[in-house]
């Protein structure tokens, strides 16, 4: 049983790349956006960027969704930008679980972590060129450049890969799946 969030700014492919690489190995997807509550979605379509505040019970709904999964037993991918090193603490351990491993950190720095973070990461230039392209989507591609800012790039100890999006999808794809494979 895996859990994996392809994350990464607005435009990045993930969630392309999520519905591929779920539908090659069978397992259930989640895109994150689904669940954004409609507040959120009129400040984004507004051009207003979300505040912590904004994005912290969204992301602890998608913990909740992740954290079910995993109870039953089912592999899952989650589209989730997951732009700072504190959204994917509330995805692995919610809310609550990040406030007691700021006050424990070196205790829980070998704890095994539950999530695979694939940080798809490529140029402002290419995803922007991306966003323009869209259709039908309440990011506006105004709002890239506050992704940029915003974005912590994971880094150890957190559990992730890095991908290279300027190669094709189905790269991408396989690149994940072998990485996937070497874990079990």
């Amino acid at each position: 049983m895996v859990l994996v969030v392809v994350m990464g700014v607005s435009g990045s492919g993930k969630s392309t790349v999520g519905t591929l690489l779920a539908d090659k190995l069978g397992w259930k997807f989640y895109e994150g956006d689904d669940y954004h509550p409609e507040e959120n979605r009129k400040k984004m379509a507004e051009g207003i960027p979300l505040t912590d505040q904004d994005r912290i019970p969204w992301l602890c709904h998608l913990h909740d969704i992740l954290m079910r999964e995993h109870a039953s037993g089912q592999s899952v991918i989650l589209a989730c930008s997951a732009l700072k090193k504190m959204y994917r603490c509330i995805l692995e351990n919610g809310e609550a679980g990040c406030q007691s491993l700021n006050n424990q950190q070196e205790e829980n720095e070998s704890a095994p972590r539950k999530i695979l973070f694939v940080h798809l990461a490529g140029p402002i230039e290419l995803i922007a060129s991306r966003l323009e392209k869209r259709r039908g989507h309440f990011m506006p591609p105004s709002l890239l450049q506050s992704q940029f800012d915003t974005l912590e790039p994971p880094c150890a100890p957190e559990n992730f890969i890095t991908v290279n999006l300027e190669k094709p999808v189905s790269e991408t794809v396989s690149e994940i799946e072998r990485h996937l494979k070497s874990l079990f």
